[in-house]
């Protein structure tokens, strides 16, 4: 893959499209000879592709961090008053840390990995990469907007799904716009125009600080927390599933059942594009408990033990699944043409489905191998997503900074959008999916751009004594401005839902779709001003 360095605007220039030749290319260098409106809708074919790998592997994503949080523990304790040993189970994860640390950190790991990327390839270089302010300013525009918007209309017609714990997520809030009132104070009023070492360890520091704030109000610590009581929350992070069974093999016993569909099937998680049916009937394979198949799972029933044959099973039929193109659900269909239909949109997904089928069950391990390996996968596709942007940039001469606002921004937030639709269909509340958009955001300045800013801020204190330096660093103010704005209409629209209807996602379908699409007016407000005045025009 060509590197993509030699296209750079001119610091200062002031259009939003510039006409140069592109030399730049994806794969080989015949696609430079290719006319460039060809090459335009190429790499935006390839970037649609990219967003539904990006949708498949987050839902996969999703299912492993649940069973992450679903793990717990035994403790043993004894009654002061009867003096018996009381044995209970006691969940590792905190939700709120859950939500911080798994969800959006997990989320947001393209960005900060593509950013530490190219903070590594900028090192010794005076200026901030590419992947800098503008990217994440930009997707902190498109967590906040169409992200909500797609929440608000995701529970059924009339379902209301509201925030249990206010103080919590007011507290998630807080941080999250303390963390761009930051990036502007460094941008515009400490420094302008440069990043010092000690402002861009301030920045990473502050994670550590809303960690310790959200526990804190999470467990109403005194003087650390708001005093708002939470409402009833669910004990279960996800409500527990029912699932179907039906002999495999004709053999059948108390600790060996056959689930009638997939992973994502059965669980009722699917890509944002999906043809889904909430029966589901499809491909037979072992059924686990939701515990980990190292170890003995102990249940009201006794003690289960998986055989070392089950994990292979699933594992199998993890690739059987990718590499069929019609279900048993799909061939009942009467209408021809809808059959052909879901023949074909499987055939698009094939590819990305076989190469996913490489990730281990989510039931190994707790789920944190499959975990981690999404993560990769996640994160691989993020890195042609921003490739494809910047070729995309390069070939139609759009200004760099539109491009981070807009596709580069949408790109690498992509999992943010299918894991908060996930997290709002399956979830009795709105906690974990507004906090993904919320908390998505803190990380995305404070570890996003803290990390890449503290690499190079760190090699060039020891090599030149110089700061680092941020190109039009006026453009991104007035950006962060439009984006301060904006958010306190977004944010005011949910408090508003939250005193008439009692929910912030949901209610009734006309005023569930006039929210969302007040919600995509403001984020085109957000990218038409920025980008006219990152381009001069304003």
């Amino acid at each position: 893959m060509a590197s993509l360095g030699n296209y750079t605007a001119d610091r200062g220039h002031s259009t939003i499209l510039r006409r140069e030749k592109c030399d730049a290319y994806l794969l080989i260098h015949l696609e430079t000879v290719l006319g460039e409106g060809f090459r335009t809708f190429l790499y935006f074919l390839g970037l649609a592709y990219c967003f539904i790998g990006l949708s498949a592997i987050t839902a996969r994503f999703f299912r492993s961090m649940e069973s992450v949080v679903k793990h717990s523990r035994t403790v043993e304790t004894i009654d002061p008053l009867t003096n018996t040993k009381i044995v209970k189970n006691e969940k590792v994860w905190n939700y709120t840390i859950a939500d911080i640390t798994l969800l959006a950190f997990g989320t947001s790991f393209p960005q900060i990995s593509l950013a530490t990327i190219d903070a590594i390839q900028n090192v010794g270089n005076l200026y901030a990469g590419g992947l800098g302010p503008g990217t994440l300013v930009g997707s902190a525009a498109f967590d906040l907007f169409p992200i909500h918007a797609v929440c608000v209309v995701v529970p059924k017609a009339g379902e209301l799904k509201k925030i249990s714990d206010i103080g919590v997520w007011l507290v998630e809030l807080f941080w999250s716009f303390w963390a761009y009132i930051w990036l502007y104070i460094i941008l515009e009023v400490w420094t302008p125009n440069v990043v010092t070492l000690w402002e861009s360890l301030l920045t990473v520091l502050q994670f550590g600080l809303l960690l310790i704030h959200a526990y804190a109000q999470d467990k109403r610590w005194p003087y650390l927390s708001l005093p708002i009581e939470r409402d009833e929350r669910p004990v279960e992070w996800v409500p527990v599933e029912v699932v179907k069974y039906s002999p495999l093999n004709k053999v059948h016993d108390r600790h060996s059942e056959a689930s009638q569909v997939g992973e994502e099937e059965n669980s009722g998680i699917v890509d944002i594009f999906s043809i889904h049916s909430g029966e589901g009937t499809g491909h037979f394979y072992q059924n686990l408990a939701d515990g980990d198949i190292t170890e003995s799972s102990t249940s009201n029933s006794g003690n289960i033990i998986p055989e070392e044959s089950d994990i292979v099973s699933i594992w199998k039929h993890q690739f059987v699944d990718a590499l069929m193109l019609e279900s048993a659900e799909s061939q009942k269909l009467n209408n021809i043409y809808l059959r052909v239909a879901r023949i074909f949109w499987q055939s698009l997904l094939l590819p990305w489905k076989f190469l996913f089928a490489f990730v281990p069950p989510y039931q190994i391990a707790h789920g944190w191998i499959a975990f981690i390996c999404s993560l990769m996968f996640i994160s691989g596709i993020a890195y042609i997503v921003t490739k494809l942007t910047d070729l995309i940039s390069c070939v139609t001469g759009i200004n760099p900074y539109v491009i981070a606002f807009t596709a580069l921004a949408s790109g690498t937030s992509w999992p943010d959008l299918v894991a908060s639709k996930i997290a709002a269909e399956r979830q009795l509340t709105a906690d974990s999916a507004i906090a993904n958009i919320t908390c998505s955001n803190s990380v995305n300045i404070y570890i996003g751009i803290g990390v890449p800013w503290l690499i190079d801020t760190l090699y060039n204190y020891i090599a030149y004594r110089e700061p680092l330096r941020i190109d039009n660093a006026e453009g991104l103010s007035f950006s962060l401005l439009v984006f301060f704005s904006t958010s306190v209409a977004c944010i005011g629209v949910l408090v508003f839902r939250r005193l008439t209807i009692g929910a912030e996602l949901g209610g009734p379908r006309v005023w569930a779709w006039v929210t969302c699409i007040f919600f995509m007016l403001l984020w085109l407000i957000f990218v038409v001003l920025s980008s006219l005045r990152v381009s001069g025009i304003i």
